[in-house]
Parts: C-alpha cells; structure tokens; sequence
C-alpha cells in the first residue's frame, strides 16, 4: 500500500503532486499578475492620448485650424529651449525680423497646458519607464509667483516630463485639421529616438509582416514603442479617435507612424528611420511621422 504522510492523510505521491502545482502557480504568478496591470497603464494612457485630442481640436478651432505648433510659422524643430523666460521671442530664439526660429516637439504639447490648462500628469505614460510628471518645484524658476501658465516648455529636461510622440508639425506638411480624419498624430515614444530609459532600438531588426517586406510576428513587433512590452502602442488620429494599434504601420496606406515614407505620393509599411534634424520633415500628406525630443536636448534656463 502506499504509505501516508502525517495525519493528513496525504500520500507522498499527493504531496510531491502538490508540491509541483504550487511551483507552476509561482512561475505562473508574474505574468498572470502583470495582465491586469498592462491594460490598466494601457487604458490611463489610451484616455491621455484622447484627452490630449480633444484639447488639441480646441487648439486648433482658436487658430486657424492649425494643430499646436510652437515658435513660429517658419520655426524648425530645433532644441534646446529657454522655458522659463518671460517672452515667446526669446524662448524660441525668434529674430528680430519674426521669421524663423526654433522649437521642439514637447513645446507643442506645452502649448496645451499653457493655454488650455492640460494638466501636465496627462502627458505622462505610466508605461514610459522614467518619465514623471511636470511640477514647478522641481526646477529652478526666477520668480516667486512664476505659474505653469508661463512657462514654454516641460522644464530644463523635458523629455523626462512628456511621454508621447507627435507628428512633424514643422514645415510642408504641418498638422491642420483639414488633413484626413484618419491621419496618425499622435502616440507612445518612437523607438528609434533615444529616451529616458531606452537607447534607440536597431532599425535593422524591424522588418513589416506584409507584402511586399513579408517579415514575422517577431521583426513586425520590433517596430513597436518601448512603451508597452512591444505588444503596440496607443495612436491618436485626427478625428480624435484613439485606438491600441499592434503594428506601428497603422496609418494611412498601412503607413509606418514612426518612420519616413520612401514614397513621394503614399504611406509605406517600413520607411526609412528618424534621425533626428531640423529639416526633418514627412514624405507626403499621406505620410504620419511622430517623433519626439532626444533624451540628448538639455533645455536651457536663462544666465542671470
């Protein structure tokens, strides 16, 4: 008979039996308890995007129809700021004759919380290792009564304070809301620009699973943002719709979001990466191209 183990009445069998159910529920635990977790940073993130949207059509119905654009209308994107003066001329480097200029990708997005009060917790991705929320009392501001109102941009390191990427809204094909409602304008970090927490993934290793590139699950994914375990990313389109898209060729024309159109007429599932310039600028009106700041810009504060 088999022998029973104490007064349970257990048989040795029983307990190595339990024994090994209990060690697959611990090797288990971690990514059943992480499941939960990963939709809720997505949900929080997918509802900044939307919230982002919707302040961003304000915007725009405010000025002409044009989406945030910091600087001015000649500006390049260009960095680093001078958030915390007191006038836009000298925040974007604007010359005398107000043509020109410079401006980055995350001072678009300010715009929104210096004349819309976005609350500056909205751009942060709880998924985007590194990235915190924007507060005054972690910088250094040269006036007491000094608000997030007057401000330019996220801080002296705005890439820590701002997690998402945005279309290219500096030159030809700036954002203007009488582009296609489905045009990708926002989303998670580019994974081919430098972040807080990430060097910028090897371009090389991506490669589209559709025709005519025919790659794999595997390489399609590499094109993902950093953001979410490279599962996908949250994308805004113009119409204000967000949605978690699991291939970064969700544009139009299955257009890359986060890479150069080789086409001068269409969007193109791989395109070629973003290396980032000041004359960098989309393909065509049909090519989405969101970028962000590299981590590399250390934003400037005034010499006093």
């Amino acid at each position: 008979m088999t022998r029973r183990s104490g007064a349970s009445g257990l048989t040795r069998v029983d307990v190595l039996v339990l024994i090994v159910a209990g060690v697959l529920l611990l090797v288990l635990a971690g990514p059943l308890a992480s499941m939960p977790r990963n939709q809720a940073t997505r949900a929080v993130c997918r509802a900044n995007l939307a919230r982002i949207g919707k302040a961003m059509l304000v915007y725009a119905n405010e000025y002409h129809g044009v989406l945030p654009r910091a600087g001015d209308p000649n500006s390049v994107w260009n960095g680093p700021l001078m958030w915390n003066v007191s006038d836009r001329e000298t925040a974007y480097s604007i010359p005398r004759d107000g043509k020109g200029g410079k401006a980055t990708i995350s001072s678009c997005f300010y715009l929104l919380i210096k004349y819309l009060a976005v609350p500056p917790r909205v751009f942060v991705c709880p998924a985007d290792t590194g990235t915190t929320e924007f507060k005054l009392a972690d910088e250094v501001v040269y006036r007491a009564d000094f608000k997030l109102a007057d401000a330019w941009d996220f801080g002296a390191s705005p890439a820590d304070n701002c997690s998402y990427a945005y279309h290219i809204p500096f030159g030809k094909y700036g954002l203007t809301t009488s582009r296609d409602p489905n045009l990708a304008v926002a989303a998670d970090r580019n994974p081919w620009i430098i972040s807080p927490a990430s060097y910028a993934r090897d371009f090389t290793l991506f490669n589209p699973d559709v025709a005519p590139y025919n790659g794999t699950v595997r390489t399609a994914r590499m094109g993902n943002s950093i953001s979410h375990q490279t599962d996908g990313q949250n994308v805004l389109f113009l119409d204000g719709h967000v949605t978690f898209e699991h291939r970064s060729f969700c544009g139009l024309d299955d257009d890359n979001i986060y890479a150069k159109a080789s086409s001068y007429v269409e969007g193109d599932a791989k395109g070629f990466m973003a290396v980032y310039s000041p004359d960098l600028q989309p393909m065509n009106e049909r090519d989405s191209f969101l970028v962000h700041d590299p981590h590399m810009f250390a934003h400037s504060s005034p010499a006093r």
